[in-house]
């Protein structure tokens, strides 16, 4: 764990019921306390100037100040200007291929590893936050050069978890049986977050935040459950 990164990853950027950022809102402002410019990402969407503009609006609302990499001259620059970085939701495939076709990844990773970034992801903005993007719940509608993400965290996040319906009549995988297949192949553990859920990293520290339990999947062991407020050792 990078002692001195500081992050905030979370499962889902709208719950039902509420608005953008609603639901987290008051971790957002706690996160980004004493932030004069957030840099926003919004290569996970295709429509990137509306995305931004949302994105714009809602933090400046909380009073922050929002600038879209994707509408500077230099992205790198504007990386190395910001107090910190937020990473919107959306195709974690193709946000991880923009990242890498701007070579965005070494210099996000090592701004957060040093503690002069602090970095903020929402759904495949926490994705990419993990050693690699094989936990997505999303099509790879675009090719990376690599599965391999920013590895900000230890452990690998899947957004949005959904509990297996005993009522359902669809035949198909349930996200739990993909994430056991996903550990036969893989040592590395991992944070099921369900809706409401997110993960505030201080210190080397992982705490579990939010309004929704989480799930832990590890190899050989059954799934266990935490509760918000629960320290995550991995």
């Amino acid at each position: 764990m990078m002692e001195k990164a500081r992050l905030l990853l979370i499962s889902n950027s709208t719950l039902h019921g509420s608005g953008y950022l609603d639901h987290a809102e008051g971790e957002i402002r706690d996160f980004l306390a004493g932030v004069r410019q957030v840099l926003f990402v919004p290569y996970a969407l295709h429509d990137r100037d509306g995305y931004a503009a949302k994105a714009a609006e809602r933090l400046g609302r909380m009073g922050f100040r929002v600038s879209s990499v994707h509408r500077a001259p230099e992205a790198r620059a504007a990386l190395e200007s910001a107090d910190a970085i937020f990473i919107g939701g959306g195709n974690s495939f193709r946000l991880l291929k923009t990242l890498y076709d701007h070579n965005l990844l070494g210099p996000i990773r090592r701004r957060v590893a040093e503690g002069s970034l602090r970095y903020m992801g929402a759904s495949a903005g926490s994705n990419v936050a993990c050693p690699t993007i094989r936990t997505t719940n999303d099509m790879p509608i675009v090719e990376p050069p690599s599965l391999q993400a920013l590895g900000l965290v230890p452990f690998q996040i899947n957004p949005h978890y959904i509990d297996p319906d005993p009522h359902s009549t669809l035949m198909a995988e349930t996200r739990e049986e993909r994430l056991l297949q996903f550990l036969e192949e893989n040592e590395i553990p991992v944070v099921a977050l369900r809706e409401g859920a997110l993960l505030r990293v201080e210190h080397g520290k992982v705490t579990l935040k939010g309004v929704a339990r989480a799930r832990i999947f590890r190899r050989g062991e059954p799934p266990r459950e935490l509760a918000p407020g629960s320290r995550i050792e991995l």
